[in-house]
């Protein structure tokens, strides 16, 4: 019998995997990447043969993406759990497949395998809350902990930076493999001992972060309106790291307006010029932009949704359906 442990390689996905591996300890093969890589049990199938007993973990990625890998892997007669708050699909009736789905826009991995825990390792929680941008989810629970000021904002920053860490084109974009932060984060039943013993890790990605988003913030929209922005991002590892976290944090700072973050991109052996896509539904309503990722071939959440290889001649139909949606959202 093998185990797999499939997760996304953002905080979502890390302290998802975090929670369950503190509450139920299992060596297993670890299938992860970058945050935009999200067909990874596609990935376990064509390069594993699954066998029947195995155990296969999935979470924070979406089931719609991995629809066809996961009956595959359920005929093997693997046992799945899966854990996720993207779009979900058709949900295979199978008795092997234990699935933890909620879409709500309020929620994430990390905070549906806390309930699935019963709370046991909140703290690790939180951090994916905060760095999905669940700001008022994770505010409330560090008063339920009763955690302190300070407190509430090294789990905060411990959150963003990991989330920060997931962003970019490919591995080599990134301050750490996803694979090795789980790693070294895991050792610790508390994000308070891992930011304490591991100092040079968290200080490696808050001075990133800062420095990405410092240049992020001063370019200019090329195009905006009362209820939408839309930036582009340059082609070069910071814009890539950034664009995301970039979004999340325009949209805390403007609760009423969406956001397009676009970063330029030219697909491998074509002069074309392609976008990859961040969209960013208004705070205050938090909804719409996996609506219109989908019409764009892309995927994601409620709040948050991502596009992948957008052609430039397709930024205005963008902007249009963009426009349409979240100025009939943030109406009155």
């Amino acid at each position: 019998m093998a185990n797999y442990d499939v997760f996304n390689g953002d905080a979502d996905g890390i302290c998802s995997l975090i929670q369950l591996r503190l509450a139920h300890p299992r060596d297993a093969k670890l299938i992860t990447g970058i945050k935009s890589d999200i067909r990874l049990l596609e990935r376990l199938v064509e390069n594993v043969t699954v066998r029947v007993g195995d155990q296969v973990t999935v979470l924070d990625v979406s089931m719609t993406k991995n629809l066809d890998a996961l009956n595959k892997v359920l005929a093997a007669g693997a046992e799945v759990f899966y854990a996720d708050h993207h779009q979900s699909g058709n949900v295979p009736g199978h008795p092997l497949l234990h699935a933890h789905l909620h879409l709500a826009a309020n929620t994430c991995t990390g905070l549906i395998v806390d309930q699935y825990l019963q709370g046991q390792f909140r703290e690790w929680s939180i951090v994916a809350a905060y760095g999905d941008n669940m700001l008022k989810v994770a505010d409330s629970y560090i008063k339920r902990c009763g955690l302190s000021v300070g407190q509430r904002q090294q789990l905060h920053d411990l959150g963003i930076a990991m989330n920060y860490n997931g962003y970019g084109d490919c591995l080599d974009d990134l301050f750490y493999h996803p694979e090795t932060l789980y790693k070294e984060a895991v050792q610790y039943r508390s994000p308070f001992d891992f930011i304490s013993d591991k100092p040079g890790i968290f200080a490696t990605l808050t001075a990133g972060y800062q420095a990405d988003m410092c240049k992020g913030l001063a370019i200019e929209p090329i195009k905006k309106s009362s209820s939408l922005v839309m930036i582009v991002l340059p082609n070069e590892p910071w814009a890539r790291r950034i664009r995301g976290v970039l979004g999340n944090e325009l949209a805390n700072r403007n609760p009423h307006i969406g956001h397009i973050i676009l970063t330029e991109h030219h697909a491998s052996g074509s002069e074309s010029q392609t976008y990859q896509v961040s969209l960013r539904a208004p705070e205050a309503r938090m909804s719409g932009a996996d609506q219109i990722a989908a019409k764009f071939g892309g995927g994601g959440r409620r709040a948050a949704a991502g596009i992948g290889g957008l052609p430039a001649g397709q930024l205005t139909e963008l902007w249009d359906e963009a426009s349409d949606v979240w100025k009939e959202r943030t109406k009155g």
